[in-house]
């Protein structure tokens, strides 16, 4: 039954806590655990000679430094081991998931079968009909508003949701042309990068960075526009570029980096 197997994954989930809290012991003092950093590193330098990654000078010069850092590395002091889980920590990591399932049980429907293919199909239907009213009520309405420029991005939106590339940037452009907006133009380029239109994406984030210059969503999208039509080198500047202003503490600095680096 489905509620055996939630259990059971629960209980899954649950053994590395278990385990976490009751294994015994086995403290480390600052000391001790920069000697063990530090002698890593010395195995991973010597590794690195051997598999020729690093010649004799450089190997040299890396194993004076870590050295140095292991001779002032503090003496290992002595360490009092944490306290021992309370009973009531211990009975929480049991009750918890226990009370999870029961109340998944009583009030949840766990034998409920998925969506039939009808019920999809007529539920697709249902959104068809919804976006045919959508634009019906924009073909009756003066389009150069601004409750009409939200309509076309609704519709846009939509049309995006439902993977059609095509229809979503055509909503997206009406809404554009009655008064521009740089994340919408960041909208657009991705549209257009996915439908494989990248001289299209190019205009959007050209006119986008002319507004705003330092937007980094427009400045990544200008990157992948390039290495998508196959100019890397230009692609690679672009993001180099943006991580090289970036703060370090930027969330989407790991994105850019990878990307970065599949760059052949």
């Amino acid at each position: 039954m489905t509620w055996v197997a939630l259990a059971i994954v629960a209980a899954l989930i649950l053994a590395p806590l278990f385990y976490a809290f009751l294994r015994p012991a086995n403290p480390r003092g600052r000391g001790e655990a920069d000697r063990a950093l530090f002698e890593a590193q010395l195995a991973e330098l010597e590794l690195q000679r051997d598999e020729g990654r690093l010649d004799e000078v450089a190997f040299r010069a890396a194993t004076v430094e870590v050295q140095r850092r292991l001779l002032a590395a503090p003496a290992p002091e002595a360490f009092r081991a944490p306290p021992r889980p309370s009973a009531l920590v211990l009975a929480a990591l049991v009750l918890v998931p226990v009370a999870g399932v029961g109340a998944y049980i009583w009030r949840g429907t766990p034998e409920m079968p998925s969506a039939t293919l009808e019920i999809r199909q007529a539920m697709g239907a249902q959104e068809d009909e919804l976006l045919n009213r959508l634009r019906e009520r924009l073909a009756t309405q003066d389009p150069n508003t601004e409750i009409g420029r939200q309509g076309f991005i609704l519709l846009g939106n939509a049309e995006r949701n439902r993977g059609r590339w095509t229809e979503a940037a055509a909503a997206w452009e009406r809404a554009q042309a009655i008064r521009f907006d740089v994340g919408l133009a960041g909208d657009l380029a991705e549209v257009e990068i996915e439908r494989g239109n990248t001289e299209a994406a190019r205009r959007w984030i050209e006119r986008g960075l002319s507004l705003e210059p330092g937007d980094p969503r427009l400045r990544f999208l200008a990157g992948l526009s390039e290495a998508r039509a196959g100019r890397n080198e230009v692609a690679r500047a672009t993001w180099t570029a943006l991580l090289a202003e970036a703060p370090a503490n930027a969330p989407w600095r790991d994105i850019v980096e990878q990307r970065l680096r599949a760059l052949p």
